[in-house]
């Protein structure tokens, strides 16, 4: 089917008919303001959903995407989002959902990238670097691509961790949770990957494991 951006504005005023049927006055509401309990922070992939993959309605979530999901501290974008919603809407958990499947975690394995996204994947490619031993003992590349996808999330969540704005927040006593989670392209399901940054004792992340329902069972991974 050839795109026409024109229908867009047609697919979009029967959206907001529809929205406005099912839940008068929404849009009059959430235009005074917001205050949404979750940052998510995903990837940029177009296959990758943000709040309905969750059923959760508009409003329910301030969401960051970039390139592989990474967060990195020389990344003004990045920390701003992450400020306005810890300092400013005070959000209580953070999640940082990866894909597997993604195309920058395959780039950054296969050290095939060029330009500004070769630079940007470096981080992914450190993950890579850090955990070579693990990745190699693995006996095919999609299966060291799809570990690497799992290790770039976790290593994001520690990322996130590490920001002088989620430190600031801990130090004031505010709860933040920054949570590591996974989604599968091949059947639309969220993968909690068991680790989640919640404080800062003793001058170091307290990681430990905050997984729920979403963690996937053996035969998920």
């Amino acid at each position: 089917m050839t795109a026409d951006p024109t229908r867009l504005f047609e697919n979009n005023r029967a959206w907001a008919a529809e929205m406005e049927r099912r839940h008068p006055g929404i849009f009059k509401g959430l235009s005074q303001g917001q205050a949404p309990p979750y940052l998510w922070i995903t990837c940029a992939d177009s296959r990758v959903p943000g709040s309905q993959a969750m059923g959760l309605g508009l409003g329910a979530m301030f969401i960051h995407r970039n390139i592989a999901n990474v967060v990195r501290h020389d990344d003004p974008n990045a920390l701003a989002v992450i400020q306005y919603a810890v300092d400013v809407l005070r959000v209580a958990h953070i999640i940082v959902c990866g894909h597997y499947g993604c195309g920058g975690a395959l780039a950054a394995l296969r050290r095939d990238s060029s330009g500004p996204l070769d630079d940007w994947l470096r981080p992914v490619r450190d993950v890579a670097a850090a955990h070579r031993e693990e990745l190699a003992a693995l006996g095919t590349e999609a299966e060291r691509h799809r570990r690497l996808c799992e290790l770039n999330v976790i290593e994001q969540v520690t990322s996130v961790g590490r920001t002088e704005i989620v430190r600031g927040a801990w130090a004031r006593g505010q709860t933040v949770e920054v949570h590591g989670w996974i989604y599968g392209l091949e059947d639309g399901l969220l993968r909690d990957l068991g680790v989640c940054v919640t404080g800062e004792p003793e001058g170091r992340s307290d990681r430990v494991d905050c997984s729920h329902a979403a963690r996937s069972d053996a035969a998920g991974k």
